[in-house]
């Protein structure tokens, strides 16, 4: 039964609510799994340094290229059978990592499993939307980017110390978990998308231009925080400080992104998403100024202050694109936002490894990270006005 807008009744307390979030632990569980310990599982097998990244990055390209055909999925096949099918797709092939080494066969299975996540966020995202009782989306969003966050803060390192010290075989058992959330998908089928949407923007075309701008900003945010994640541990590569700083960027996020939904639901996002950039900006010039002279202190704080502008983007930058579509083109929405949020993960640490060496010649160092990351910081900047023009669309919930 729908919960009333404006109640104080705990989400947590609907069956759907609880279905998406368990639903999604167990995809992205299964996504983050192989992150970082399938590039070590490829250099064990012979691939080199420079190239086991493409595990990675093959896996990324696939699933961008696969998102924008999702929402015809989802029209075609419903969204409970086509997210049953990205499920078994991202999962099902994970266990074919222990038979080959071999670069060629982990990029072919990469690829694959590529177009379950991309099936995975897409649908995923939309039923934050259909789930959530009318006034708290951005509630709901929260608690789904909190079931996102946790896999990556707990999953990542844990699948490496797997893999390193027992074997790689238990981090395949790992990343076949979203096989498990398909009876979950199959009864999300039947949700009737959520009330209260603007019944003007009903196009395909309308929908992909209406989630542009918020998406715009989520990319350029991502692309900076994409890069700070690449080079901390390379900038400072002894000692404690970069696995802090990571720690506190990745709480802070999770922290942001969970808590930034409510507050949205309660005064709208015209002044949140535009402070949530700044913070952002702020805290990638903190991070920056503490990798160029040496401050732990200023660059624990700059990561902190950026995790959270960082984790509030994120939701109110959906919310915001959610806001303003029909329900029946959410899906299309999502394949925006999701798109933006994938291609600036995966262009930030390229982007910034290439200005960090502009000017490099003759065995001088380039402009350094420092550097590039303060440009970042300059970008993101210069999104401010589009964050205030999009925060200024999102209504108040009443």
């Amino acid at each position: 039964m729908p919960i009333p807008a404006g109640s104080d009744t705990a989400l947590w307390r609907l069956p759907a609510v609880r279905q998406l979030v368990l639903m999604t632990l167990l995809g992205f569980t299964g996504f983050a799994a192989t992150l970082a310990s399938l590039p070590w599982w490829a250099v064990r097998g012979g691939a080199t340094v420079s190239s086991a990244g493409l595990v990675t990055t093959v896996m990324l390209a696939t699933t961008v290229a696969t998102q924008g055909l999702v929402p015809a999925m989802v029209r075609r096949l419903g969204s409970g059978r086509s997210l049953a099918i990205g499920l078994v797709a991202l999962g099902a092939p994970s266990a074919l990592y222990v038979l080959s080494t071999d670069l060629g066969p982990l990029l072919a299975v990469s690829a694959l499993r590529g177009t379950g996540f991309a099936v995975l966020t897409v649908v995923g995202s939309t039923l934050t939307r259909q789930v959530s009782p009318e006034g708290r989306h951005g509630e709901t969003a929260g608690l789904y980017g909190l079931a996102i966050a946790v896999p990556n803060l707990v999953v990542v390192p844990g699948a490496v110390a797997l893999a390193q010290n027992v074997g790689f075989w238990p981090v395949a058992v790992l990343a076949t978990l979203p096989v498990l959330a398909v009876p979950l998908a199959l009864a999300s089928g039947g949700r009737r998308p959520a009330a209260g949407a603007d019944p003007a923007v009903v196009g395909h075309r309308a929908a992909v231009l209406t989630a542009l701008a918020p998406s715009l900003v989520l990319l350029v945010v991502t692309l900076a925080g994409g890069g700070l994640l690449t080079y901390l541990p390379i900038e400072r590569p002894e000692g404690l400080v970069a696995t802090a700083a990571l720690l506190l960027f990745g709480v802070s996020g999770a922290l942001g992104r969970w808590r930034a939904g409510v507050l949205a639901d309660r005064v709208g996002a015209r002044l949140l998403l535009p402070a949530s950039v700044v913070a952002a900006a702020l805290g990638l010039v903190g991070a920056a100024a503490g990798l160029a002279n040496g401050s732990d202190t200023l660059l624990l704080a700059g990561a902190t202050v950026c995790g959270a502008g960082y984790g509030a983007v994120q939701n109110l930058t959906l919310v915001i694109a959610f806001a303003r579509v029909g329900p029946e083109q959410t899906p299309t929405a999502s394949a925006v936002w999701n798109a933006a949020f994938d291609t600036g993960t995966g262009v930030g640490a390229v982007a910034v490894g290439a200005l960090a060496a502009v000017g490099a010649a003759g065995g001088s160092g380039g402009l350094g990270v420092p550097v590039a990351l303060g440009a970042c910081a300059l970008l993101v900047a210069l999104v401010l006005p589009v964050a205030l023009r999009s925060g200024a669309s999102h209504p108040i919930a009443t």
